[in-house]
């Protein structure tokens, strides 16, 4: 009579070192679409509130205003806003000192300006780092369930003096499932991290670029 065997009923079946295995792969690959979905949400953030930030930076206001404004509201969360606060904030302290001069006002705002950006690129690297892990070392934890699996098979084989398939194949079924459960914890966290990855240079581009042309603002700024 033919017996069919569920995926499920192989895990409960399999030996504890294979369990553990797919144990592990199974919480990275949890925590990990956890973090998918946390990174996504994040820079979608992100990208929606520099493109409001943009507005309103060149849209003409008074910086000063528009610092009191950002600085003021608890929602400012833009990497921009942060830039451009500690950068401003800076500017202008180093100004009201009478024997400060042009350039070292605007060196110490440049400071300012590149601690916010590292931070600022720091917060949007955040998780990238686990899902790299994860889409890198998790294929060759599934291969060492599969190593066992198979190595399980073979010693049941040379213990059996008639060989059948009946007796291999629980150990071989039980390594491709430790397989596939080792690639469906890497292929999500790969494909994750090389989209992320680039949505991250495009956002520390605009970053670097804010930066740039509002150093250029306060250099005419400060010449008035």
């Amino acid at each position: 009579m033919e017996q069919n065997i569920s995926i499920w009923q192989l895990v409960v079946d399999a030996t504890l070192p294979v369990q553990g295995v797919m144990f592990l792969l199974v919480i990275a690959s949890v925590i990990s679409w956890g973090m998918i979905f946390s990174r996504w949400k994040a820079i979608s953030a992100a990208d929606k509130s520099m493109e409001q930030f943009e507005d309103r930076f060149w849209s003409g206001v008074d910086l000063g205003r528009l610092y009191v404004q950002v600085n003021n509201d608890p929602d400012a969360d833009s990497g921009q806003e942060h830039i451009f606060v500690a950068g401003f904030k800076e500017f202008a302290r180093l100004r009201q000192q009478s024997h400060a001069e042009g350039e070292a006002v605007m060196d110490g705002a440049e400071r300012a300006m590149r601690v916010a950006l590292a931070r600022e690129q720091e917060k949007l690297e955040t998780h990238l780092s686990f899902l790299a892990t994860v889409g890198s070392t998790s294929p060759y934890v599934g291969l060492l369930g599969t190593v066992w699996g198979i190595m399980n098979s073979f010693l049941s084989l040379a213990a059996m003096k008639q060989a059948t398939i009946a007796v291999v194949a629980p150990g071989i079924a039980e390594a491709l499932v430790a397989t596939a459960a080792g690639l469906f914890a890497a292929i999500p966290a790969v494909i994750a991290y090389n989209a992320y990855t680039g949505k991250m240079k495009a956002l520390n581009s605009r970053l670097d670029g804010f930066s740039t042309e509002f150093m250029s603002v306060l250099t005419q700024h400060a010449k008035k």
